[in-house]
């Protein structure tokens, strides 16, 4: 079985769960504007089972929110800047221990951590191997693409509003014209975060064909 820990890191804390072998390639898992909840968790928890040392970061300092409200609130109060300085650190600690395999990360994340994905990609380069958002949500302007590394493969929703199919027209040129990376997006028949089996929006078709794209473009570049 998996082993599972809340631990710290310099610069914050998370939740790490390690894959039954003991060893694995690393894996960023960034939380939905909800915060840390069960739901990140149990994800975490699936990609160790997977087998990959996974760590989730808590951006919000421990705060979960309830509500919509509050979930735009506490998001609201973390500069993306911030948020992608935590980040940053928990892939140098991934990258630091002996379990992890490869000198590369993966990244994956889901709204506003889906965001975060692309923000972390973008400036963490040669560190980043894979990045995956999940109907991801930039906080703040888009970022400058210069430095990114990582292969893209990210996942959308054909009937989500918060991100609407057209500006993933506006992020494929933008990170063409800065890097040489081409993204690949798959969109699926499903709102925004399909893949949360916790919310009123989960597509269980949808996620499990997501998952399985994931996991097998996660090992092909890590």
């Amino acid at each position: 079985m998996a082993s599972r820990q809340n631990m710290t890191f310099p610069g914050g804390h998370g939740y790490l769960a390690t894959p039954p072998g003991g060893s694995g390639p690393g894996l960023i898992v960034i939380q939905e504007w909800w915060g840390l909840t069960d739901h990140i968790a149990d994800v975490t928890d699936r990609f160790a089972q997977a087998g990959f040392v996974a760590l989730a970061p808590d951006l919000y300092g421990g705060q979960v929110a309830h509500d919509s409200t509050e979930a735009n609130r506490i998001m609201s109060e973390l500069p993306p800047e911030q948020g992608v300085d935590l980040l940053s650190g928990a892939v140098d600690h991934l990258l630091s221990r002996d379990d992890v395999t490869g000198e590369k990360v993966g990244a994956v994340g889901f709204c506003m951590g889906g965001g975060f994905v692309l923000l972390l990609a973008a400036r963490a380069g040669e560190k980043i191997g894979a990045a995956v958002p999940f109907y991801g949500v930039i906080p703040g302007e888009m970022p400058g693409f210069g430095d990114l590394k990582a292969q893209i493969m990210g996942h959308y929703g054909e009937d989500d509003g918060s991100v609407p199919l057209a500006s993933l027209a506006d992020l494929k040129a933008a990170i063409e014209r800065d890097s040489d990376i081409t993204p690949t997006f798959h969109v699926y028949p499903a709102g925004h975060a399909f893949f949360n089996d916790k919310g009123r929006s989960h597509h269980p078709e949808s996620a499990a064909i997501a998952w399985d794209r994931t996991l097998e473009f996660l090992r092909a570049n890590l």
